[in-house]
């Protein structure tokens, strides 16, 4: 979710002036009714006075669920926008939604650095908390008591830290909120930009990321790990689990618990691993696919899609693992020659 404590709106706007200021205005000529927006959210998250968009047909059952009280749509999703929503109908829902985006959280990123930069609110920090040599604190952010924060690392502005943890030197946190007992080595990144773009032949154009990153409790992260903060939703990290040294998980990802991710994966935006999950060490995924309970992704694996609760995978692309020693068999005999 868009959590004002990290990204500042400029909301609230009418609906009709918001579509002016992206770009739009002839959008805004053609509504049949006018609300008042206060930011923007993802359909599940949307509320009465959110504007959310859907672009293709496998948002249709989340669209006449979504509480959002405009949508920007395709027209052959108009039919299935709730009956209290603003239906907004263009070619190109996402490319508007962006546009909306950049009016209500201009300049994110350094609105960011800048909210970190404020006095007020002052930071909450429990007694017992341990800050070494030139760990810088921003504005609103909670520590809890019996946390250790090595040297020169930075917490952003409102970022949540439970109680008990440890967090290396040279640390990035922000846009995000950690648990109880986190271990943090030294390098790791938390919350940074996702890697968003809208592609285009003249100038690749950023989306704006607006989510946050949630570790619970017992999570650790290994040295020069990164955790990149969600696009509208949140990169999310399970309790218990263990991820090793140099390690991405982009945007909007979700780790169940206990599951376990070994040194230089990499897992592509808004991949799921569901609780369990062993990945060995320089695997990677595809992005914007699932891996069922306590499945065993073995070591350099390359994952395309979907694989079931207990899945044992190998190879690249990824396959089930009695099939993959067969392929190799079989390559094996070819080189040799051998036609038996």
């Amino acid at each position: 979710m868009i959590d004002p404590r990290f990204h500042e709106c400029t909301g609230p706007l009418r609906l009709s002036d918001l579509l002016s200021a992206a770009g739009h205005p002839a959008l805004a000529g053609n509504l049949a009714t006018d609300p008042t927006i206060e930011g923007a959210s993802d359909l599940a998250d949307a509320s009465a006075s959110s504007i959310s968009f859907a672009a293709s047909k496998s948002y249709s059952d989340q669209l006449a669920r979504s509480g959002a009280g405009a949508v920007l749509v395709t027209p052959e999703l108009e039919a299935s926008v709730a009956g209290h929503a603003t239906a907004i109908v263009c070619d190109k829902p996402y490319d508007v939604f962006v546009d909306i985006l950049n009016v209500f959280y201009p300049d994110d990123s350094a609105a960011i650095i800048r909210a970190s930069m404020r006095a007020e609110p002052v930071p909450l920090i429990e007694p017992g908390v341990t800050l070494a040599a030139n760990v810088a604190v921003g504005a609103g952010a909670q520590i809890g008591t019996g946390t250790v924060i090595g040297a020169n690392t930075s917490i952003g502005a409102g970022v949540t830290i439970g109680r008990n943890c440890v967090i290396g030197s040279n640390v990035s946190i922000e846009c995000a909120h950690l648990g109880n007992e986190v271990v943090i080595q030294p390098g790791v990144v938390i919350g940074a930009e996702g890697f968003g773009f809208q592609l285009r032949s003249d100038r690749h154009r950023k989306i704006p990321q607006l989510g946050r990153v949630i570790i619970q409790d017992r999570v650790e992260l290994g040295a020069n790990t990164t955790v990149d903060r969600g696009t509208l939703g949140d990169t999310v990290i399970g309790e218990g689990s263990k991820i090793d040294n140099l390690v991405q998980v982009g945007h909007n990802c979700r780790i169940g618990r206990n599951c376990v991710i070994s040194g230089m994966c990499g897992l592509s935006g808004s991949t799921i691993l569901e609780d369990g999950v062993v990945m060995g060490g320089g695997a990677g995924t595809a992005g914007h696919l699932r891996l069922g309970a306590n499945t065993l992704v073995l070591a350099r694996s390359g994952v395309t899609h979907s694989f079931p609760s207990g899945s044992n995978i190998a190879g690249a692309p990824a396959q089930d693992v009695k099939m993959w020693k067969r392929e190799i068999v079989a390559i094996r005999r070819l080189s040799k020659g051998d036609k038996t």
